[in-house]
């Protein structure tokens, strides 16, 4: 038979046009549904929401006594408080919190008396010690986007959100075809001329830390027929085929002969030595690639040629993680006695690397999934100051960090829905939100610190929102206002609403049990507002001091028969099948930095705004208008 020359196309173009033809014939993973804990290092298909709350009940976080908080209110160490054996109830760690008490006091903290009682030297806080419903995963919440890789930890938060199975791409399967008249299975004693078989063995390995499924097919003869039959087999039970050896222009190097009976080649021949004689081909959508036979020739095509089309099968990124220096944007805080490590998220804003500390509680195994970094704080110091520069262990890839709009801010459950949007739309560009209010968001926009923040701050004084503060705290401008959408806010109640509230003055007395919103957020602001003006005085309300990040945890304390009535969005009082007693309308925007305006991933998140899958979803959620999203409201 006759031999055409070699191509000797380049690598990155060989790679280009291998991938987008094969795309092109509707390469692309395929996904199974499996139990949540076979699912490590899996990736998902879709979006992952929590079915229940984690913890599912109020649960003790000490050892010690639990009591109505109000019971002990006024014990000092110079006028003790005692209480008898009816108004407290003994728990350990874990225990659900019997019902009438709100507090735990730690048993080192007590003193016990003979005749049963109990004394007490200072007064205990609604709500201490205690872990509130859905501290760590709140029902409804997103636990996992689309197209994520399954961590230890992010089983943890599945299960404990109620999730026992999920959606993932398949693993695909690579079939591997040795071929050889003097190729033979490995064994201790090979003849003279024998070659050992081991290749298949290293590219399964490869795979397998790929996360790929190796299939290795018996060892073929050098005849056309033979090689063609097992190509033939190998195509209809693998997702993907290696032939290995038989790729060059030898008399017995039948590979590109049996592809092109079978299929095409695309490319017989790359510019890269070793591995020169590597053939592209396909057959429909399935990949084949032939690949030399010398091993260090065949790994370099491996590693160069077919991991990229393991990486587009799961839609992922391959860059490894590493260590470097970031910004803090909030004080880490750390007792003397340990070595801390402290989960941040991370992201690149300009060129610096910004960290934002996550929760730190003990049983908040969902901190640890969503972190890109960890901080160790060495034994012996106090932490770190916000604005610092610190060393970070980076647990994601560095290509990712620097693809991530980062966005601090005012909470809304939209974000959730905005960075899965925005990943499944361009799988290269993440988002990473983080909760600390409108105001909070301003300042770390005011330094630098993120790409965007939402916010909807109320200007008591004209009823308008956000363009006061934005004029206050940013005087030389530079700024964009882009519009994201109305919601409705106002009173969420438990179901049936059983105290019969009527309106916002009714949180004050009459035995209602309130759970706010966190100082700096315009939940907050509005709160206060409202206060002032129905002549409310906060210390009338119990339970004002008694604070939450989110509109979901608020929520859930309700849900949970914590808490009587807290303000927050409809689409949240749906999602827990909550009361609701509408407010008003507000205005929850996105601030935009000149600087970042321009940049793909602002632009890809105008974009998501703008889109149709969006509106959809915001629509599906209930409690929005949605007025031209996306579109700029003012600049500054």
């Amino acid at each position: 038979m006759s031999f055409e020359y070699l191509t000797n196309v380049p690598l990155e173009q060989a790679k280009k046009d291998y991938l987008a033809k094969l795309r092109y014939n509707g390469f692309a993973g395929k996904t199974e549904i499996i139990p949540v804990q076979r699912a490590y290092g899996r990736m998902t298909a879709k979006a992952v929401y929590a079915n229940i709350n984690a913890p599912h009940y109020a649960a003790s976080a000490m050892d010690g006594v639990a009591i109505r908080a109000a019971d002990s209110f006024g014990a000092t160490e110079t006028t003790p408080v005692t209480l008898r054996s009816e108004q407290f109830v003994v728990v350990d760690t874990g225990d659900a919190i019997p019902e009438g008490c709100d507090a735990v006091i730690m048993v080192e903290d007590i003193v016990k008396n003979n005749d049963g009682s109990i004394t007490i030297h200072a007064a205990a806080a609604p709500w201490q010690h205690i872990r509130q419903i859905g501290e760590d995963i709140c029902a409804g919440e997103m636990i996992l986007p689309g197209f994520m890789e399954v961590s230890p930890s992010a089983i943890g938060a599945m299960i404990a959100g109620g999730v026992l199975e999920l959606e993932v791409i398949r693993r695909p399967v690579v079939g591997i075809i040795p071929t050889g008249d003097e190729i033979i299975p490995p064994c201790a004693d090979p003849k003279p001329g024998d070659i050992l078989e081991f290749n298949s063995s290293i590219f399964s390995a490869m795979l397998a830390d790929w996360g790929a499924e190796a299939r290795t097919y018996p060892i073929v003869p050098d005849r056309f027929d033979a090689i063609s039959a097992m190509l033939e087999k190998a195509l209809a039970e693998c997702d993907l085929v290696l032939l290995n050896a038989g790729s060059s222009a030898g008399r017995d190097d039948y590979s590109k002969s049996a592809i092109e009976k079978l299929g095409e080649v695309l490319y017989h021949g790359i510019a890269i030595k070793p591995g020169k004689p590597a053939i592209l081909g396909l057959s429909g959508s399935t990949p084949i690639l032939g690949v030399p036979g010398y091993p260090v020739s065949g790994i370099i095509v491996i590693e160069e040629l077919l991991r990229p089309l393991i990486d587009s099968w799961f839609e992922r990124d391959s860059d490894k993680g590493s260590r470097t220096k970031a910004t803090l944007t909030r004080p880490v805080v750390s007792g003397l006695k340990y070595q801390e490590f402290v989960r941040v998220r991370m992201g690149y804003v300009g060129d610096r690397l910004i960290a934002s500390p996550l929760p730190r509680g003990s049983g908040v195994v969902s901190s640890f999934m969503k972190a890109d970094g960890m901080i160790e704080v060495p034994q012996g110091m106090e932490g770190f100051q916000a604005g610092e520069e610190v060393r970070v262990r980076i647990l994601n890839p560095k290509k990712k960090l620097k693809n991530t709009l980062v966005v601090i801010g005012s909470h809304d459950p939209l974000m959730d829905e905005l960075a899965d949007l925005i990943h499944s739309e361009n799988h290269g560009m993440y988002l990473s939100s983080t909760h600390v209010g409108s105001m909070g968001g301003i300042m770390a926009i005011r330094r630098g610190e993120a790409h965007a923040a939402g916010i909807h701050l109320l200007d008591t004084e004209t009823g308008e929102y956000n363009r006061s503060y934005i004029k206050k705290y940013f005087p030389r401008g530079g700024m964009y206002l882009v519009r994201c959408v109305g919601r409705q806010q106002g009173l969420m109640l438990q179901k049936g609403n059983p105290l019969g509230i009527r309106n916002f003055a009714d949180i004050a007395g009459n035995g209602v049990r309130y759970v706010n919103r966190q100082k700096g957020s315009g939940t907050r602001i509005l709160m206060d507002y409202l206060c002032g003006k129905n002549g409310i005085d906060p210390a009338d309300i119990y339970g004002y001091e008694r604070e939450e990040m989110t509109h979901n945890s608020v929520a859930v304390q309700i849900a949970g028969d914590s808490a009587d009535a807290g303000m927050g969005i409809y689409s949240t009082a749906k999602l827990y099948g909550l009361d609701f007693i509408p407010i008003c309308v507000e205005e929850y925007d996105l601030l935009i930095p000149g600087n970042t305006w321009s940049t793909p991933m602002m632009q890809q998140l105008i974009a998501t705004l703008k889109g149709d899958a969006f509106r959809a979803r915001i629509t599906a959620m209930g409690g929005y208008t949605l007025d031209r999203p996306g579109e700029i409201i003012d600049v500054f």
